[in-house]
Formats: C-alpha cells, structure tokens, sequence
C-alpha cells in the first residue's frame, strides 16, 4: 500500500507565495516513487489547481486545510503525511490523523528517507 503526502503551498512549496524548501520535482519525484500526492492549503481550490497546472502537475487530490480529514477517507494509504510551515498546518494534520512534517529539510529527510532529495547550494530551494 502506498504512503500519502499532502503539501500545503505557501512556505512549503517553491511555487508558494512565499516560496517554500520544496521543489516540484520532488513531487513529480514522489508520483513516480508510487506516493499519493495533493495539496491541501487555504489557498481556494481553483488557485491550488492552477499552480499545479502551471507545472504540469496531475495530483491526486486538492483540498481545502479544514478538509485534510476527508483525504483519508478517500484514499487508503500506509501513512498519510502533511507538509506545512505552520502551526495551522501542524493543528490540521493532528486533528486528521496525519503525521505532520515541518517544511524544513531536515525535517523532511528524517521523515522520508525514502524519497531522495536533490541537494542544492545553502539558502536554496529543493528541487
């Protein structure tokens, strides 16, 4: 059975306002890997589709954060990770059953050592 990350978009992606420690390419990294993939953000959905468009991105899911919940309902997943760079993102990954990953690298490597990280020049983004 395949994992489940969702990422929230600003402060976490590189595609988020502010842009955040994780590429594109890690997600697009995580799909071919096997990992179900979405967001789930405060943005509205029709924002969080289009950056995903605009990178040509097919995720699995979009959601609201106060829906982070119903994802586990709809997709059957070894562990359900969320990815975010807030406290409210910390509060509704718990409040869903998600294991919360701060967006940090660190963070990220010691959660999912499975799932290779780029490496890039300090103070820059993965990719």
């Amino acid at each position: 059975m395949p994992d489940l990350i969702s990422f929230d978009i600003d402060g976490t992606l590189e595609a988020g306002d502010p842009p955040g420690v994780i590429g594109m390419s890690i997600v697009r990294t995580a799909q071919e890997l096997g990992y179900i993939v979405g967001s789930c953000s405060d943005r509205p959905i029709n924002t969080q589709t289009r950056i995903w468009d605009e990178h040509s991105i097919a995720v699995d899911f979009i959601v609201l954060k106060q829906n982070l919940g119903d994802v586990m309902g709809r997709f059957k997943a070894e562990k359900y990770f969320h990815v975010g760079d807030s406290e409210v993102d910390k509060f509704f990954a718990n409040q869903a059953g998600f294991q919360f990953i701060p967006a940090e690298v660190e963070a990220w490597e010691l959660a999912l050592p499975n799932l290779p990280l780029e490496r890039q020049a300090p103070n820059s983004h993965l990719s």
